[in-house]
C-alpha cells in the first residue's frame, strides 16, 4: 500500500509541472488576438471591416473618419495594450503602482512635469472635430478592454486589470513622445553649469553649433555659434582632471532620438516620380514602438505607421502625398531660475512683485507598499522642478505644457492633395517639432517644420535665467507662416538628419545643440551624384555604412605610428588593424572597433579638465554637446600647449599614441580570444530588443526578447544608425504616385504578444535590410465590426 502511494506521489510530482505548464500555456494562448469573426462596438455609427495579411497588417474600411479611428483604437488595444499601458503610466508617473518600489524615483521625476494636468488642459482645448475622433478612438480601446476574455500575459503576470482608457491618456502618450524627442533638461543644465564653472571663451569654444559637415538648407552659411579659436590660456588654467572622472560623463556618440529623411524630385528619378525616404531613430524594444495600418473612409486613404495610444497616422502617405519626419532637436524648454522671497519661502518674484506658489498634494501609489505623499509646486510660468540647479529652484517652461502646442492636427493630412496643402496643415499641427519632407503625385517636393517654437525675448535659451523682470520672457510662438520652408528647390532633393538646417540669416534661433552634420552630408553627397533613382536605391542609401568621419582618426593614428621606431608588439598590431579598415561599419569591417575606442579615449582625456571643473559645481555633470567634434578636432590638429595632461609635457604624439594603446588594450581585455586585427565590427556592435520584463527577469529574455544579432551601422556617424538598443525604428520609401513600389520595414512585428506569430515576423526583413512592401499583401483574415 505504501509503495502504491509513493508511486502515485511520484507520478503526481512528475505530472504536476506539466499540468501547470499546460494551464499556463492555455491562459496565454486564449489571450491571443482574434483575427476573424465579428465585433460589436456600441459607439460605431456604421459597419466596418478589417482585412489582415500574412504579417497581421490591418486594412480598415469604414464609412467615416470617426468610425475608422474607433476601429483602430480597438486594434491598437488588441495588439499593443500593455505597451499603451506603460506609455500612459510612464508619462503620468504611476509605474510604481504596478512595478513597486523600483519605479518610485522615476515616478517622482515624472510628477515634476504635472503631465496629468497638462493633458486635461489640452483635451479641453481641442477643436471639436479632433475631440470627436479622439472620443471615438477611446471608445474603441475601451471596447477591447471590456470585451476581451483574457488580457495580455503581462497583465496576468502583474495581477492587475487596466483602468478604462481616457482621452487624457492618449494625450499622455503624445506627451511621452514629446519628452523622448524634445523634452530633455540636460542641455540647459549642462550649459548653465559650464557658464558658472568655466571662462566665457572656453564655454563658447566647447559649444559651437556647426562642424565641417554642415549642410544648411536656408538662412545663409553663417551660424549663431561658429567655431572659436582654442582658448589656450583658459584651458591651461584648469586643474588637471583624472581621466577616469570623464568616463561616463562625456557623451561621445551623441546618440539622440533622431532620424534621417530626404525627398527626391522627379528630375532625379527613373521615371519622374517624386520619392520620400524616412528612417526614424529611437530606442529599439520589444514590441516596436510603431504599428502599421491602412485606413479607408469617406473617399480618403491613409497608409503608414501609427503610434499605439493615438488616433493618428505618423508617417506614410495618402493617395496624393507622402511625408516623413526627423527630429528638429529644437530648444523648446527653459529652466527659469526663481528668486525666492528671503522673508517668505512660499513666494517667488515676478515682474508684478512677489507671488505665492500654487501647491498640490498627491500620492504615488506603490505596489506592495505604502503610498508616498508628495507636494507639487507651480508658478505662473509652469511647474517647479524637484531638482535644483546650482542650488536654485527652477521652473520648467516647456512648449509641451502649453495648451496651444499640442493637438491632433495631423488628422487633416488625410485630405491634402499637394505638397503646398500638406505644408499648410503641418505648419499648424501641434506636436513634437519635426522636419517634414513631402512628395506629391505630381512630382513636387518640399520641406518645412511641424510644431510650435517659442519666440524668446531678452535671451537665447541656452542657459537658465531669472524671469523676475519683464525683460526676459517668451513672446508667444513663431507664426506658422514664418516657419522655414523649401518648395521644389533647384537641387531637386532635400535632406535633413537632425542637423543644423538653418543659417544665421533666418530671423529666429531654433536650436543650439544640433546633431553632428555627417549623416546629412553623406546623404547629400550621394544624391548629388545620382540620377535615375528608384525606391530600391533609396533603401540602399538608408543602409549605407560608409563613415568618412573616421577617416580623420585613421589618418591621425597612422601618421603618429609612422614616426615610432621599432614599431613592435601592440603598436604593430594597432597599425595592422587600422590599415585593415575598409572605411565602412559593416559587420565584417576590421579596425572599426579600434577607431571608435580610440576617439573615445582622446575625447575623455582632452575634456577631463572640463568635466572635473564642472563636477565641482554639479556632481552629475556630463559634457554632451553633439557638435563636440568641432573643438575635439581643433585641439588634435592645432595641438596647443597646456591642454593635455602634464605627464606628457606637451608631447602630443606620445599623448595620441597612448590613447591608441589604451583603446587597443581595452579591446584585447574585452575580447581576449580574438586578435585585435581580426576583431570584426559585428562582434562589438550587437543589437537586442528587450521586452520590459526581461530587464528585471533575465531568465525570460530568450522568450520575450527579439534580436541579439550582429549589426552593420553605428551610433551617429553613418547613415545606417544602429547601436546598442538604438536605431532605425522603421524604414519608409514611398512615391505617392506608385505606392505599389513602396517599402516599409520595421523591427519585430504587429503584435506585442510573445506567443503571436506576428511578434517577430517582420524582424528578419528589417534586420537584413530586405524589402518589405509598403502595401499590405493578400488578405488572409477578416474581422467585421458592427454597431451595437
Amino acid at each position: 500500500m505504501l509503495a502504491k502511494k509513493l508511486k502515485y506521489a511520484g507520478t503526481l510530482l512528475l505530472t504536476l509541472p506539466l499540468f501547470v505548464a499546460t494551464c499556463l500555456f492555455y491562459l496565454l494562448y486564449t489571450s491571443l488576438a482574434i483575427e476573424d469573426g465579428e465585433v460589436r462596438l456600441s459607439e460605431l455609427k456604421y459597419s466596418a471591416v478589417v482585412h489582415a495579411d500574412s504579417l497581421g497588417i490591418p486594412s480598415i474600411d469604414a464609412v467615416n473618419r470617426t468610425d475608422a479611428y474607433q476601429v483602430l483604437g480597438f486594434l491598437h488595444a488588441r495588439d499593443r495594450l500593455f505597451q499603451m499601458e506603460l506609455m500612459r503610466r510612464k508619462s503620468a508617473g504611476s509605474l510604481a503602482e504596478i512595478f513597486g518600489s523600483m519605479a518610485v524615483e522615476l515616478d517622482k521625476h515624472q510628477r515634476d512635469y504635472q503631465f496629468e494636468q497638462a493633458a486635461k488642459n489640452i483635451v479641453s482645448a481641442l477643436p471639436a472635430k479632433q475631440k470627436q475622433v479622439l472620443d471615438a478612438y477611446v471608445a474603441g480601446v475601451n471596447a477591447f478592454i471590456d470585451q476581451t476574455k483574457m488580457l495580455p500575459p503581462e497583465f496576468i503576470a502583474l495581477k492587475f486589470r487596466p483602468e478604462p482608457w481616457r482621452a487624457e491618456d492618449s494625450i499622455l502618450v503624445a506627451l511621452g513622445m514629446f519628452q523622448t524627442l524634445n523634452g530633455q533638461e540636460q542641455d540647459e543644465r549642462m550649459v548653465t553649469v559650464m557658464e558658472k564653472a568655466l571662462p566665457k571663451q572656453l564655454v563658447e569654444f566647447l559649444t559651437p553649433d556647426t562642424d565641417v559637415y554642415a549642410t544648411v538648407l536656408l538662412g545663409g552659411s553663417d551660424s549663431h555659434r561658429p567655431a572659436q579659436p582654442v582658448p589656450v590660456s583658459a584651458f591651461a588654467a584648469l586643474d588637471a582632471g583624472p581621466i577616469k572622472l570623464a568616463k561616463g560623463s562625456i557623451d561621445i556618440d551623441s546618440s539622440i532620438a533622431g532620424s534621417n529623411n530626404w525627398v527626391v524630385a522627379g528630375k532625379k528619378t527613373l521615371d519622374g516620380r517624386a520619392i520620400v525616404a524616412n528612417d526614424m531613430h529611437l530606442s529599439l524594444n520589444a514590441p516596436n514602438i510603431w504599428y502599421r495600418a491602412e485606413l479607408r473612409y469617406a473617399g480618403q486613404y491613409l497608409n503608414g505607421v501609427t503610434l499605439p495610444g493615438l488616433p493618428l497616422l505618423i508617417v506614410g502617405g495618402n493617395n496624393n502625398v507622402a511625408w516623413g519626419f526627423t527630429n528638429v532637436t529644437a530648444d523648446l524648454l527653459d529652466l527659469i531660475t526663481l528668486d525666492i522671497n528671503p522673508d517668505n519661502s512660499q513666494e517667488y518674484l515676478t515682474p508684478n512683485g512677489w507671488r505665492r506658489f500654487t501647491k498640490t498634494s498627491a500620492n504615488i501609489k506603490v505596489k506592495d507598499g505604502a503610498d508616498i505623499p508628495i507636494e507639487l509646486r507651480s508658478t505662473l510660468w509652469g511647474p517647479v522642478s524637484s531638482k535644483p540647479l546650482l542650488g536654485h529652484s527652477v521652473v520648467i517652461k516647456w512648449t509641451a505644457l502649453e495648451t496651444a502646442a499640442v493637438d491632433l492636427g495631423l488628422l487633416d493630412m488625410d485630405k491634402v492633395t499637394s505638397v503646398k496643402e500638406a505644408m499648410a496643415v503641418i505648419n499648424q499641427a501641434g506636436a513634437p517639432p519635426q522636419n517634414v519632407v513631402f512628395a506629391d503625385r505630381s512630382g513636387h517636393i518640399g520641406w518645412t517644420y511641424m510644431g510650435r517654437f517659442p519666440k524668446r525675448k531678452g535671451f537665447d535659451g541656452m542657459a537658465s535665467r531669472s524671469w523676475a523682470d519683464s525683460s526676459t520672457a517668451w513672446d508667444g510662438f513663431i507664426p506658422a507662416e514664418q516657419l522655414p520652408r523649401l518648395y521644389d528647390p533647384p537641387e531637386d532633393f532635400i535632406v535633413t538628419a537632425n542637423n543644423r538646417t538653418l543659417g544665421r540669416d533666418y530671423p529666429y534661433v531654433i536650436a543650439h545643440n544640433w546633431a553632428l552634420g555627417y549623416r546629412a552630408h553623406r546623404i547629400t553627397e550621394l544624391l548629388k551624384g545620382s540620377n535615375g533613382i528608384t525606391e530600391q536605391d533609396m533603401l540602399q542609401l538608408q543602409l549605407d555604412t560608409r563613415s568618412e568621419f573616421y577617416d580623420f582618426y585613421q589618418k591621425l593614428a597612422l601618421q603618429e605610428l609612422g614616426e615610432v621606431k621599432g614599431n613592435e608588439g601592440i603598436v604593430s598590431q594597432s597599425e595592422q588593424t587600422l590599415r585593415a579598415w575598409d572605411g565602412y561599419m559593416h559587420t565584417g569591417s576590421k579596425g572599426a572597433a579600434l577607431l571608435t575606442a580610440f576617439r573615445t579615449k582622446l575625447a575623455e582625456a582632452l575634456f577631463a579638465k572640463v568635466v572635473s571643473r564642472c563636477k565641482q559645481y554639479d556632481p552629475n555633470f556630463s559634457y554632451a554637446w553633439r557638435e563636440m567634434e568641432t573643438p575635439l578636432r581643433q585641439l588634435l590638429m592645432q595641438r596647443p600647449k597646456g591642454v593635455i595632461p602634464t605627464k606628457y609635457n606637451d608631447n602630443w604624439r606620445l599623448f595620441i599614441l597612448e590613447a591608441l594603446n589604451s583603446a587597443a588594450k581595452d579591446l584585447r581585455s574585452h575580447y581576449p580570444d580574438i586578435e585585435l586585427a581580426q576583431l570584426r565590427w559585428g562582434t562589438v556592435n550587437r543589437i537586442a530588443q528587450h521586452h520590459p520584463f526581461s530587464k528585471s527577469l533575465p531568465v525570460l529574455g530568450a522568450f520575450l526578447d527579439i534580436g541579439g544579432f550582429e549589426s552593420p551601422g553605428c551610433a551617429s556617424v553613418c547613415v545606417r544608425v544602429m547601436s546598442n538598443e538604438h536605431g532605425a525604428s522603421e524604414r519608409l520609401v514611398l512615391a505617392p504616385a506608385h505606392p505599389e513600389n513602396g517599402i516599409l520595414e520595421m523591427p519585430g512585428g504587429q503584435s506585442g504578444h510573445p506567443l503571436s506569430r506576428h511578434y517577430r515576423d517582420q524582424q528578419q526583413f528589417w534586420q537584413e535590410g530586405k524589402t518589405t512592401p509598403f502595401m499590405p499583401g493578400k488578405f488572409l483574415h477578416t474581422l467585421h465590426f458592427k454597431p451595437g
